[in-house]
């Protein structure tokens, strides 16, 4: 039997602080854990919840020194772009804090201390790179060299992100530091490392045997992970930026943000409730949940609780429900490339749409497998279900009843057996949406409630009022009485996803507030009640909004190619005497067809001062002859004749293939004579 808890402490994976979130983040990790929130408080439950930014790190001693600023700097600079994109969207945190405060460098050093003082830790000493000019060791991202596999020569030292292999810095070829340039040596350095290898067995019982109700892919990733064999973790680093290591001797090296940062949970809970913090953490009546995305499975499910086990009075979590990742537009997120919708952009270009991202975002869910953010789905989703089906039946409903009732909630009167059908239908919607929500299926939760407002359209649309009122305006008022319970059973029922549009809805049938347990009552609006005006809660999207934001990305994506090109390699050494033999000249295209029956070639007549040739080019891919008239190209007169198709070819037009693999006619800069010669 599952155990009944008397709280739970919810917390969201903490974005790293070296750039602002995008919609991957807000659908894999924020969102679905909002939403739980916000139903576990309709519940009247005791709840916490607890997010807060990752600060230390490599990355964000890289950002800065290319910045030319402090660490502290980059911190604070994302804390503030990212805190404030989380409370735009309504993502509800308790506390929203950071690992560079005060309170978690303490709680930080004491977990180590603890764990230190018990033996938990084995001390290792090792070979890693040192620059002898910046003197210092170099972490991994901090060294840069050949690829073993692609040859890719800026590949870093725990990843080429070229062709995507897991590296060591010691398997690059040629490595250099990313410091200085100069070629790093090796050192002995010591470490402290969490022996998971002696935490194996108690983990494969706690993970495999008691918990198979986690989701498949948090319970098969770790098993993956078990049945391969742990093996001990490094948790300090040699670095200046972060927690130090509260070790005598151990002056130069942090803790690794790896374990560092998921004591950030703890830290953050402390600052919020300094004398009260514990209950959260230590009772075994608190449920501990982590909401994460799928690339941090290991380590809040094996790494953190073994760190947890052996510090030794902290509670496990109870369950981890990650999320697989949100692609764009049939492409992975990438914020080295600038591919993704940054949140704080969004607002810009769709201000009060908060709710709608949240409601694409939750419905599209990568919830059992990666999934695909589009634009047309959004623009889909949120005329088709959010203004058709949801706003539309909130909009009848309150519009009739101003119309024919001023205003009013109307009393009910006897019911057909199509009302009572109707409320018992609806009645059902609260058991199947807590058995989703309950199970973390979000996406399945999300449909539940718009099957309500499909209940109350179909209604509306099957008694059809609007003709009644003509001759039974008693019977108008029970169908408008149970429209508008509908109605306010929306407002409950769409609270968790859509927080903004529900608080809206509130005032204008004037309900300051719901609790889950009247979810499916038929009573919520009493007879006699006075409604607000109405407004649209919705609004559509038009298509030109659309080919807005499809045309930014793809102008993204040229950009990103642009960057990415890189030049041919140079050629062989050649000696000037033989360059001297090229006879480059300007010559002015009079006409230029296209070759029969040859899809490549353009057949181009050059006034070359000298009475004129005929050049044969394989450019036709890339120009419509038309456009070549009359302009200028430069051409190697000096080619011996060669016949193509027929056609004698006398010289041979430059071109140079440009970033995007499109060939460029060479051009003069400004009018030449024909025939001048280029050198």
């Amino acid at each position: 039997m599952k155990k009944k808890f008397k709280r739970t402490t919810v917390t969201s994976a903490l974005p790293y602080a070296n750039g602002p979130v995008h919609i991957g983040h807000l659908a894999g990790v924020y969102v679905p854990a909002d939403i739980y929130v916000r139903y576990l408080r309709l519940k009247g439950e005791e709840v916490l919840f607890i997010g807060g930014s990752d600060e230390h790190g490599v990355p964000i001693t890289i950002k800065a020194k290319n910045e030319g600023v402090t660490p502290q700097d980059i911190v604070d600079r994302y804390h503030a772009i990212i805190k404030k994109s989380f409370e735009d969207f309504g993502i509800s945190f308790d506390i929203y804090s950071r690992t560079t405060s005060k309170t978690h460098a303490e709680v930080a050093s004491r977990i180590f201390r603890t764990i230190y003082d018990k033996g938990g830790f084995v001390e290792k000493v090792s070979e890693q790179y040192y620059d002898e000019e910046a003197k210092q060791f170099l972490a991994d991202r901090y060294i840069v060299g050949t690829c073993p596999h692609c040859k890719n020569e800026r590949a870093y030292g725990d990843q080429c992100e070229a062709c995507g292999t897991s590296l060591s810095p010691l398997d690059l070829i040629n490595p250099k530091s990313a410091i200085s340039g100069s070629t790093p040596v090796l050192r002995e350095t010591k470490h402290w490392y969490l022996p998971l290898d002696k935490h194996e067995p108690w983990l494969r019982e706690w993970i495999l045997e008691q918990h198979k109700e986690w989701k498949p892919n948090v319970y098969g990733q770790c098993k993956s992970w078990l049945d391969m064999g742990l093996q001990p973790r490094a948790v300090s680093r040699d670095l200046d930026w972060g927690i130090p290591v509260p070790v005598e001797g151990a002056e130069g090296k942090v803790l690794y943000v790896w374990f560092d940062a998921p004591i950030g949970y703890i830290s953050n809970t402390k600052e919020l409730l300094p004398d009260d913090w514990e209950k959260w953490w230590k009772d075994e009546d608190t449920r501990l949940l982590h909401f994460i995305g799928k690339d941090n499975i290991v380590f809040h499910c094996i790494v953190f609780p073994a760190v947890l086990k052996a510090e030794g009075s902290y509670i496990l979590p109870d369950n981890v429900p990650a999320n697989e990742f949100l692609n764009l537009e049939g492409d992975k997120i990438s914020t080295s490339r600038n591919w993704a919708v940054w949140l704080h952009e969004y607002l810009l270009e769709f201000p009060n749409k908060q709710d709608v991202l949240r409601y694409v975002l939750t419905a599209n869910a990568p919830e059992t497998k990666d999934n695909d953010f589009t634009w047309k789905d959004f623009q889909a989703r949120n005329n088709n279900e959010l203004v058709a089906i949801f706003g539309n039946f909130v909009n009848r409903s309150l519009v009739l009843t101003h119309k024919y009732f001023g205003g009013t909630v109307p009393a009910r009167g006897e019911l057909t057996g199509y009302d009572k059908a109707t409320l018992q239908e609806f009645a059902e919607i609260k058991q199947e949406l807590e058995k989703q929500l309950d199970n973390f299926r979000f996406r399945d939760a999300l449909k539940e409630a718009m099957n309500l407002a499909r209940i109350g359209n179909k209604y509306l649309a099957d008694t059809e009022p609007w003709k009644l009122i003509k001759t039974d305006a008693a019977r108008v008022e029970t169908i408008m009485n149970i429209a508008l319970q509908i109605t306010a059973n929306l407002a409950i029922a769409f609270e968790p996803f859509l927080p903004f549009s529900t608080a809206k809805l509130r005032e204008m049938i004037n309900k300051k507030d719901f609790s889950w347990e009247e979810l499916g009552q038929i009573d919520l609006l009493p007879a006699g009640l006075m409604l607000s005006q109405p407004e649209l809660l919705f609004e559509k999207i038009e298509d030109e909004t659309i080919e807005q934001q499809v045309q930014k990305l793809l102008d993204t994506k040229k950009q990103n190619e642009l960057n990415s090109w890189k030049p041919a390699a140079v050629k062989p050494d050649t000696s000037f005497d033989d360059f001297t033999k090229m006879d480059i000249r300007v010559g002015t295209v009079l006409d230029c067809q296209k070759v029969p029956k040859a899809d490549k070639l353009l057949q181009f007549k050059i006034d070359d001062g000298m009475g004129g040739r005929t050049i044969v080019s394989g450019i036709a891919h890339y120009y419509n002859p038309e456009d070549l008239v009359g302009k200028q190209v430069c051409f190697i007169a000096n080619f011996p004749p060669r016949k193509l198709k027929g056609i004698e070819s006398q010289g041979m037009i430059l071109s140079a293939v440009n970033s995007d693999g499109k060939l460029i006619v060479i051009q003069p800069s400004q009018p030449t004579a024909a025939g001048a010669e280029v050198g």
